[in-house]
């Protein structure tokens, strides 16, 4: 009797599977892999009379700060929100002395203790919240800038003459010039990660060890639009493209964005890095009905996999910068059309295209990469393959030459039996190699063919 039960059990959870999986693959063909709920809402900026916010940061969950662009009326602003975004006020006008000159970045190191730098020689600091800012001046015009603490900020020119990293110890009263690179060489972004460790950009990506005094070049590292590491070793960069090292920024591991038709523009322009896990991303849109949305991308396991969330109908904005304090609490803004979104659930849920399959979660026998279907093909086809114990797997593909044309997994993955979809489309006809490689060891080499 009992053997007879657990076998009823067997089958009954094998039915339920087959029925769980067929009604998954039933609302993934619907068109139902696009989640829209309310996790997000709309938040608008006051009048600026025409300028567009230029940078932005928070300092918990109630706090922040951005800074804008002059308008006609030669104005730029500091605004404030004490309220997560829900209401601002401007709490300092700035008047440069060209309607082309504008705010830069805004960033602080407490709640007390901010600054705000412009694309001219003007330097503003606060040290009482934003109440009353203080005008400092800098040797040219601030195009990115790292605030260390409350007396050291690292800042970035890219002017041919007096480009370069400069760096104040008290405050911004005075600069010391460190690193300049000469030509068309200076660098124009700066992140750093702590006092000693960070990257700046001009012409070549270059870190320093020792707060700047000293610079690098990382060769064929590539630009960035957006860093963040969460130690030493690991973080990631995005410049459209989205890429993470683990070994300090010495090398990048092109990471694979999440995949659909629907994709107007497939973009990652600024992230941020809540943990070693979980990474959020801002840039690409969308096209659904003929109208186009904005996607806020986002990993739950440190790149492996991306997904991406939506907002619902009635947002039709594009998000250059995305920012959290916690697991629930965050925010995507569009500079350009001076609105945003915020969240106070972690946003909606996230689709996730890794264009690899669970099939199996049993134990294979063995390792094994199997042979593509169908083969030959155009333009995709599937790539199959086991794992006896989970660890560390890359699958690539190559021409007949050995170059490598494209990285299919890059990541930990755990035992079973998988299939990879693997997108010919942009690759000419001809003869491929597959490789399977499992903690550095080969498990596998296949070929298949492309016919167009």
């Amino acid at each position: 009797m009992k053997l007879r039960k657990t076998y009823c059990s067997r089958v009954s959870e094998f039915i339920l599977k087959i029925t769980i999986a067929f009604l998954f693959l039933f609302l993934a063909s619907a068109g139902f892999r696009d989640s829209r709920t309310s996790g997000w809402y709309q938040q608008y900026f006051p009048n600026l009379n025409g300028s567009s916010i230029t940078g932005m940061t928070f300092l918990d969950s109630l706090t922040g700060y951005a800074v804008t662009s002059t308008n006609s009326l030669v104005k730029g602003y500091i605004i404030k929100t004490t309220n997560g975004g829900d209401n601002w006020s401007i709490v300092y006008t700035y008047t440069p002395p060209s309607v082309n000159s504008r705010f830069t970045a805004i960033q602080f190191v407490n709640s007390n203790t901010g600054y705000a730098g412009t694309d001219y020689f003007d330097f503003f600091k606060t040290t009482n919240s934003g109440l009353n800012w203080i005008q400092l001046s800098t040797p040219d015009g601030v195009e990115g800038m790292s605030v260390i603490n409350k007396d050291t900020v690292l800042a970035v020119v890219s002017d041919g003459f007096a480009g370069g990293v400069y760096r104040t110890t008290n405050g911004g009263y005075n600069w010391h010039a460190l690193g300049q690179v000469g030509g068309s060489g200076q660098p124009y972004r700066i992140y750093m990660y702590d006092k000693n460790m960070g990257f700046c950009l001009g012409n070549q990506l270059r870190k320093t060890t020792n707060g700047g005094e000293n610079w690098f070049v990382i060769s064929n590292a590539g630009a960035f639009l957006g860093m963040q590491f969460i130690d030493t070793l690991n973080g990631w960069k995005c410049n459209g493209d989205i890429k993470k090292t683990t070994n300090g920024g010495i090398n990048w591991t092109l990471q694979q964005l999440p995949q659909s038709s629907q994709f107007l523009t497939n973009s990652m322009d600024n992230i941020f890095a809540l943990n070693k896990d979980t990474i959020w991303g801002a840039g690409g849109d969308v096209i659904i009905n003929n109208k186009v949305f904005g996607v806020i991308y986002k990993t739950t396991n440190g790149g492996t996999n991306w997904g991406y969330q939506l907002t619902d109908t009635s947002i039709h904005l594009i998000y250059n910068y995305v920012f959290f304090t916690s697991n629930k609490i965050g925010w995507a803004f569009d500079f350009l059309d001076s609105g945003g979104i915020h969240t106070k659930v972690g946003g909606n849920d996230t689709t996730f295209y890794t264009g690899i399959k669970l099939v199996e979660e049993f134990t294979p026998k063995e390792y094994s990469l199997g042979q593509n279907y169908p083969n030959p093909f155009n333009p995709s086809t599937n790539i199959p393959f086991e794992l006896k114990n989970g660890g560390y797997v890359t699958l690539r593909v190559y021409d007949i030459t050995g170059r490598m044309v494209k990285e299919l997994m890059n990541g930990r993955w755990g035992r079973g039996s998988y299939i990879c979809d693997f997108d010919g489309s942009g690759l000419p006809s001809g003869i491929y190699i597959y490789r399977l490689m499992l903690d550095n060891a080969g498990q596998g080499v296949r070929k298949m063919m492309l016919i167009k």
